[in-house]
């Protein structure tokens, strides 16, 4: 078996992998999440004219968004959505919500319980986890700062 050297590899990778269109990358990207933001805007104000107050509509809408990723992940389209929009899709709340969902997805032929009740934590788990105790630790830091 012949050895490949380090460069040689990367000088395969290279002829190898298609020119990437970072211009029209960033561009579906910047469209997609501003249309999740035209969507969290419009529903802010439908939820803001059935009386909500600000705080309580806002959160409101970030409960709707993540339902409706979670829904449009169950049926399967978010991955059909986010291939074409990339970042977009990913990176905002809605993101978080796919990611939780998919592993739990893959495993629902496993039962309700060990399948896709377990394989919900294989991401909340440590984003619980590590954001729980990044505030603790935050808290800790802030009621010291007050104290000095």
């Amino acid at each position: 078996m012949k050895s490949v050297d380090k460069q040689e590899y990367g000088r395969m990778v290279k002829e190898a992998s298609p020119p990437s269109p970072v211009l029209k990358d960033c561009a579906l990207a910047f469209v997609a999440g501003g249309f999740i933001c035209t969507i969290g805007q419009l529903l802010l104000g439908a939820y803001q004219n059935m009386g909500l107050e600000l705080k309580d509509a806002r959160a409101v809408v970030s409960i709707s968004l993540i339902l409706l990723s979670a829904a449009l992940t169950a049926l399967g389209w978010y991955d059909d959505l986010a291939k074409h929009a990339g970042a977009g899709m990913l990176v905002p709340i809605t993101g978080f919500a796919n990611s939780m969902v998919s592993p739990a997805m893959e495993f629902k032929a496993e039962g309700f319980i060990t399948g896709l009740g377990a394989k919900l934590f294989t991401v909340a788990g440590p984003v619980l986890v590590f954001g729980i105790t990044a505030s603790v630790v935050f808290g800790l830091v802030l009621w010291i700062i007050q104290l000095i």
